[in-house]
């Protein structure tokens, strides 16, 4: 089968930092299902794990987890998909990834593909999608409209409250305004510096638009909001980490998925803030008892897509699945050129 991978660690710009390669089919057992990928999406988790993690001697690593195809077989243990059906999901960090024709994938992180979608627009969506929905959720527990807790069966009280998101005009972010939007009352406020950054967030539903390049604070202010509930930090967070402590109320909630060097939580406690990180490889990872929730809520989000209550965050169609086109794919995230989520769709012949 045809796959892109990698054999050193090198910048984006080598020809060699991702090249077509052919590797042997991969064969269904236990729990799995093998997927023909139709289409793939880029996360910035892409380009930190091609940077760091080594391949195994004289082998190509193979990374990606964001795809949307066809089931081709299933393992002897399956029991939620048949061949045939349409599925998209993010995958297992510990496992070979989406950048490949076929994959081998635990059923219990799969979901069913939104039958509105292309392959392409679904593909955009499972990694960011699990990411924005275990945060507001499952970490920080952003209670549900009354509607959304009747679809639910969740008897969750749902507060007018306030949820400040930095950088959502990004992958996550985009998906994470339309599930506040969609399942909360919430007031949402997002940050972007670029025209067309701001017009995206505008048109996913957000309340407010702040610019992340001046104090949070004095931006927020400007929206008639003193603090707020909860904040969403996606990126940079060293950079805001003051301004988000005082744009915070006190007993308030910040969530975090980004990677800082170092976080002091001390300035946390006089207010009596929460820190809440969201990484939605840990179920997978870790094989935890609750991993199919991830099947779970990708079918809800299906179902509120399918409902047009929700739209997919693709933003950039680089073409085909090769490695230029992944290796430029990559430069785009990289440079923070891109707003909403990156595809690639098909194989070259």
């Amino acid at each position: 089968m045809k796959a892109i991978g990698y054999q050193n660690n090198l910048p984006i710009d080598n020809e060699q930092s991702l090249q077509d390669i052919t590797l042997d089919k991969p064969v269904a057992s236990g729990r799995d299902i093998l997927v023909e990928v139709k289409a793939i999406s880029v996360n910035p988790v892409d380009y930190k794990i091609r940077e760091g993690r080594p391949a195994a001697e004289g082998e190509y690593a193979v990374i990606g987890w964001d795809a949307a195809g066809t089931v081709t077989a299933v393992g002897e243990d399956v029991s939620l998909f048949s061949v045939g059906d349409n599925v998209y999901y993010a995958g297992d960090l510990t496992r070979s990834g989406s950048n490949a024709e076929y994959q081998l994938v635990d059923e219990r992180i799969v979901g069913h593909m939104p039958a509105s979608l292309s392959f392409a627009e679904a593909a955009a969506l499972p990694l960011t999608t699990i990411t924005a929905w275990e945060m507001l959720f499952d970490r920080l527990q952003v209670p549900v409209s009354d509607s959304a807790a009747n679809d639910s069966g969740s008897s969750e009280n749902a507060n007018n409250v306030s949820v400040l998101v930095i950088g959502a005009a990004g992958g996550v972010g985009s998906i994470l305004t339309q599930l506040l939007k969609t399942r909360t009352s919430a007031t949402i406020i997002g940050t972007a510096s670029r025209d067309k950054s701001v017009q995206w967030l505008k048109d996913l539903g957000a309340d407010h638009v702040i610019n992340h390049r001046n104090p949070l604070s004095d931006e927020l202010q400007k929206t008639g909001i003193a603090e707020v509930d909860y904040v969403v930090s996606l990126n940079n967070t060293e950079d805001h980490y003051e301004e988000i402590i005082k744009c915070l109320k006190p007993q308030g909630k910040l969530g975090l998925i980004d990677d800082p060097k170092s976080l002091d939580a001390n300035p946390l406690k006089t207010k009596s803030l929460s820190l809440h990180w969201e990484f939605m490889f840990a179920r997978s990872m870790f094989s935890t008892p609750d991993m199919i929730e991830q099947h779970h809520l990708l079918n809800a989000v299906a179902k509120l897509i399918d409902a047009g209550e929700i739209k997919t965050t693709v933003a950039h169609n680089l073409g085909a699945i090769t490695a230029e086109h992944l290796r430029s794919a990559h430069q785009m995230l990289e440079k923070q050129q891109a707003h909403g989520k990156i595809v690639l769709e098909g194989w070259s012949a």
